[in-house]
């Protein structure tokens, strides 16, 4: 196949050109591109070298599949272009999540959203916090889920290669000499030792974006728009992979054994069985790793229909570029050979 990744230099770009060449993706050619600054360099991929180039008119003609993580302006001008010269367009930013034109997609959860393979179209890829939430609740909609609240506790790597950079250079400061000495540029506050309860832009509400993504989007991959989700997010001094705090409502009583059982069962799972205290997934031990892990499950004291839980996954991989591999893999009935 012919393939694009607009976004090419980017953090969550190149994790979608090293995943292609991990899973032996069927890449006839590669095209990465970049802004200006980067146009002519060399990126390996696949056992070859690819030109980065910049995107123009025509640039996306010969392609069957184009992978965007560039931010939603460049997605709203140049997806549609993508699809117009006869190529699927998988976009990780937020401009088609919400549109209802567009299929938003976890192949786990809602893989019969996905077009004919001869019907080229733009589709969306969650946002990372929510992929990993509705991979766990799909396991588990068979009991009838009522309500979903869920705290998030979200790496740096979130914001881009800049953010593990913010968060590196500010700890080793205060290390050496008691204090950040250099302003905070990537976040509100400082991130070294601190936790931020603000992701993106607040509205007049007092919710900030990423809570109304996982809001909105966990409604329309599940097909639940009645079902009541609530968020909060917040950003947390770890370099990679997002943690959530999940509270799950049921219609009826469920025991336990039948929620870790779903759990275990779940595609793309991986369940962690509490024998010890300790044993449970961290953002370190999920870090690299494709599954969505979940542990922690236990009976809320005040209401026997509610069960609590702690879900952690990649924010780069399951979280973004590997469920937009898994999505193209979908569509073409294409099976991973890792």
């Amino acid at each position: 196949m012919n393939i694009g990744v607009v976004g090419a230099t980017g953090m969550v770009g190149e994790v979608f050109m090293e995943i292609l060449g991990k899973r032996n993706f069927p890449v006839k050619s590669l095209r990465p591109f970049a802004s200006e600054r980067s146009e002519g360099l060399k990126i390996s991929a696949c056992g070859k070298e690819w030109p980065v180039e910049t995107l123009k008119p025509g640039c996306f003609d010969g392609l069957d599949l184009v992978f965007f993580s560039s931010g939603d302006d460049i997605s709203k001008e140049w997806a549609p272009q993508a699809v117009q010269s006869g190529a699927f367009a998988v976009d990780n930013s937020a401009a088609f999540r919400m549109h209802p034109n567009f299929p938003l997609v976890v192949p786990e959860v809602n893989a019969n959203a996905l077009p004919d393979r001869k019907n080229p179209t733009i589709i969306a890829n969650p946002n990372c916090s929510t992929i990993q939430l509705v991979v766990a609740l799909h396991a588990l909609r068979k009991f009838g889920l009522k309500e979903v609240r869920v705290a998030t506790y979200q790496s740096v790597s979130g914001a881009g290669k800049v953010g593990p950079e913010e968060l590196l250079l500010q700890s080793k400061e205060y290390i050496e000499t008691g204090a950040i000495q250099t302003p905070p540029k990537t976040f509100a506050h400082n991130i070294a030792f601190n936790c931020l309860p603000h992701i993106g832009s607040f509205n007049d509400q007092g919710y900030c974006s990423e809570e109304i993504k996982i809001i909105n989007e966990t409604k329309k991959i599940l097909d639940l728009p009645k079902l009541r989700v609530s968020a909060f997010t917040v950003r947390v001094p770890s370099l990679n992979s997002h943690s959530e705090a999940a509270w799950v409502t049921f219609e009826n009583k469920v025991s336990k054994d039948d929620v870790c059982a779903a759990l275990k069962n779940g595609e793309g799972i991986q369940f962690i069985p509490q024998r010890e205290p300790q044993e449970y997934p961290t953002s370190q031990s999920a870090s690299g790793q494709n599954p969505v892990f979940v542990g922690r499950v236990h009976q809320d004291l005040g209401d026997p229909n509610t069960w609590l839980m702690w879900i952690v996954a990649d924010n780069i991989l399951k979280g973004a570029a590997l469920n937009g591999i898994q999505i193209a893999e979908r569509i073409y009935g294409i099976t991973p050979k890792i």
